[in-house]
């Protein structure tokens, strides 16, 4: 290893690689108080310090950009996995077998008796005393968070053999997302330096008001959001506050538009106080034609939009709907943009099995 890439990792690990975009990385210089622009090319990275354009050589700061790069490939997930099925609830033994089904009006569950404790047991975490098979409620939340209004989610259940009310469905989606989402706010997603926020506006009891989301730039990951009465005017610092408590950090850039209040905010919770707290630049003339556009917040707002337009209003300001809309799109949609995985997967937070609804639902119940 030569002396700039000791250097250009020294860079990497003191966090002075800013990423602008994803053609475009600024580094802080050692030894003067500058920043250097280094731009991703065809023909590879390009530096506008001395040492890259008179020697002609892969200076320090490039090598800080390329460790940079790898240092986020090697992120550590969490894996959530599936309750196993495999070994006693009571004494943990693998010595197990099948003891018959036990039986309620609309599914069955297997029953397992441990050869070792004697103890008979059947596994349903995070769905006993329900009279819905775990498939069946899990389901009702698919479909409802894909678009379908509560009562045709009913109208496909009975064609399912299952007789049930909308009220039911919407006391699943309540019960469920409540419980996911004081799991899930424990988990700190590893999202990058680049952050977006935008508004857009929906209905709560038929008022108007405005929906205030804040999406990490690499990942696609909802960190945060807000509802607020007011467009422009109302202060949206709080969101910032939540999305700095979620992610364990500040970003080192947040895009938004023109709106004076995400320019108050920022200047309330992410402008640097001292030369010793992390710098985070605020763009805010948005050019769709450029690279620091909004189109990613764009799709995130049409996303809500298609799930927002089958229902007459909101019913509350902290509606599980909103909740469960954020879940949906972090740890349960896939994204043609990430190469079909889902946000939660590029923030390092993995969820096995083949329903993740149930993966989550499970691990949530462990966890409360």
């Amino acid at each position: 290893m030569n002396p700039r890439q000791e250097r250009g990792i020294k860079i990497a690990n003191n966090n002075h690689v800013k990423r602008i975009d994803e053609q475009h990385y600024r580094v802080k210089s050692q030894s003067r108080n500058i920043e250097h622009d280094v731009i991703s090319t065809e023909f590879g990275f390009v530096c506008d310090c001395e040492d890259h354009k008179f020697r002609k050589v892969c200076c320090m700061h490039i090598h800080a950009v390329e460790f940079s790069l790898q240092l986020r490939k090697q992120v550590e997930s969490v894996v959530l996995s599936q309750v196993d099925t495999n070994c006693c609830k009571f004494c943990k033994s693998t010595d197990i077998i099948k003891k018959g089904l036990r039986k309620n009006q609309t599914y069955s569950l297997q029953v397992y008796q441990c050869r070792t404790c004697k103890k008979k047991f059947s596994i349903n975490l995070g769905f006993e005393r329900m009279k819905a098979s775990p498939q069946v409620i899990t389901s009702a939340m698919q479909l409802y968070f894909t678009g379908e209004s509560l009562r045709n989610v009913q109208k496909f259940l009975e064609l399912q053999g299952v007789k049930i009310t909308h009220k039911t469905v919407w006391n699943w989606i309540r019960k469920y997302v409540n419980l996911m989402e004081k799991y899930l706010e424990k988990i700190t997603p590893k999202v990058g330096e680049q952050w977006r926020a935008d508004e857009l506006y929906l209905k709560v009891k038929g008022n108007r008001k405005y929906l205030y989301a804040l999406m990490d730039d690499d990942t696609r990951y909802w960190i945060a959001q807000q509802v607020s009465d007011n467009k422009v005017v109302d202060d949206v610092s709080q969101m910032l506050v939540d999305a700095k408590e979620i992610a364990g950090k500040k970003p080192s850039v947040f895009i938004t538009d023109g709106a004076r209040n995400f320019q108050d905010a920022w200047k309330s919770e992410y402008r640097q106080k001292n030369f010793l707290d992390k710098k985070t630049e605020h763009i805010r003339h948005i050019h769709f034609k450029e690279d620091n556009n909004n189109n990613k917040m764009e799709r995130l707002n049409g996303e809500i939009r298609d799930r927002e337009k089958v229902m007459r209003s909101l019913k509350k300001v902290d509606s599980p709907i909103l909740a469960g809309m954020q879940i949906h799109h972090n740890f349960i949609r896939t994204h043609m943009a990430l190469d079909g995985k889902t946000p939660s997967e590029m923030a390092g937070i993995k969820i096995e099995g083949d329903n993740k609804w149930i993966t989550l639902i499970q691990n949530a119940n462990r966890g409360s």
